[in-house]
């Protein structure tokens, strides 16, 4: 549970030494999140360069792909899995797609984020990743290629790595025996680094006089919205593990893999 400095890539952190249950952890280097990959110079950049990656999963739309394509290094395999599709056929798009179109006009974000509509947003973007096919078929991905261990060192991201990226790690601990405590520590601990990338957006928009309460809703990550996903676990499935089988369709076996091979 480590941050890992890199020029290049934003918010990329090794999910290797998360703390679980009976005293053991998570392998390190061999799961790993990020935000996109398109400033990434797997050559000049040493940090990236040593984690050996074979599987990067791009949890991103088309549009965003399209806009900032990932640069994936030398040997590794890209796999993209759209979380949002399913929410964003709705006609409604997620705030976590477009958040430099909404951050460019204050009036604009006040009248469709303010009064607390962003953290609404949110919650129902988080209870999408529960409950749609195309986030089914996403996280599906994440755990079966990170339980094969020819797949591994593996990285999976989406834009600012912190909701769709989020959701990932936390199913993905949870399935191993991070506890709630650990499992929101984990979640919160990208806030510095995604305020870090996106602050001169933010500044941007609080000197055009927006309110900087939307633009945090917007850029960080908060308990209410994790709280949402694992409410809708609750809800639909009544615990993480009959999400994982029956809303995901990952067999037992799979699962065990996956413990076998990231529990040290």
């Amino acid at each position: 549970m480590t941050a890992t400095p890199s020029t290049t890539v934003a918010n990329l952190r090794d999910l290797g030494g998360t703390p679980l249950a009976g005293g053991r952890s998570v392998r390190p280097g061999l799961v790993l999140r990020s935000g996109a990959l398109d400033r990434l110079d797997p050559v000049a950049d040493p940090v990236v360069a040593a984690l050996g990656l074979r599987t990067v999963i791009d949890l991103r739309s088309d549009a965003e792909r399209a806009d900032h394509p990932d640069r994936i290094p030398e040997g590794a395999r890209l796999l993209v899995r759209d979380v949002l599709a399913d929410k964003m056929n709705e006609g409604r798009m997620p705030a976590a797609t477009q958040l430099k179109d909404l951050l460019s006009d204050p009036a604009v974000a006040e009248e469709h984020l303010g009064g607390g509509k962003a953290q609404a947003l949110f919650g129902s973007v988080y209870r999408s990743f529960v409950s749609t096919s195309s986030a089914h078929a996403a996280y599906r991905t994440l755990l079966t290629e990170a339980a094969d261990p020819q797949a591994g060192p593996l990285l999976f991201h989406c834009t600012a790595g912190k909701d769709r990226t989020g959701w990932g790690a936390t199913v993905l601990l949870a399935l191993l025996g991070a506890d709630e405590d650990t499992l929101m520590a984990e979640y919160l601990s990208v806030n510095p680094a995604v305020k870090q990338a996106f602050a001169p957006m933010i500044e941007g928009f609080t000197a055009a006089g927006g309110d900087p309460d939307i633009a945090l809703a917007l850029i960080g990550v908060f308990p209410s919205y994790l709280e949402a996903g694992l409410d809708e676990v609750r809800v639909r499935y009544g615990s993480m593990e009959k999400y994982v089988r029956e809303g995901l369709g990952v067999p037992d076996e799979t699962v065990e893999a996956l413990r076998a091979g990231l529990i040290v």
